[in-house]
């Protein structure tokens, strides 16, 4: 990548709201997964690393929305707290038994969450 091209993106990530800083985020991991599923032959050996990656994404995020202090309804909580379990779960198994199909959901979640947090129904 190009000096500028660097530069812009340094310069991109400090001008980002934190809700755009956690789609972005949410967006990175479902795109390391994406490529493992795409090519689960060649890319399968840097699973267990994407899998961390998406891991701590959610680590912070469910552990963010569901503080008592957070400034969500309870509801919302109780949905992301619910989301985080699942998404757990779900990375664990793929771990213990990977297949490419596992991903599919964690790849749909981190979008879909992505894109509510842009605005983009």
């Amino acid at each position: 990548m190009s000096y500028a091209a660097n530069a812009y993106a340094r310069t991109a990530q400090v001008a980002l709201t934190p809700r755009e800083a956690e789609a972005a985020v949410l967006i990175k991991a479902a795109a390391r997964l994406q490529a493992i599923q795409d090519n689960w032959d060649v890319q399968q050996a840097t699973l267990n690393d994407a899998l961390g990656f998406n891991r701590k994404v959610w680590t912070l995020l469910s552990s963010a929305a569901t503080e008592p202090d957070a400034p969500l309804p309870e509801e919302l909580k109780t949905s992301m707290a619910r989301l985080g379990a699942f998404v757990f779960t779900r990375t664990l198994d793929a771990m213990i038994d990977p297949t490419a199909d596992k991903l599919t959901a964690l790849i749909r979640i981190n979008r879909e969450l992505a894109n509510g947090l842009r605005g983009n129904p």
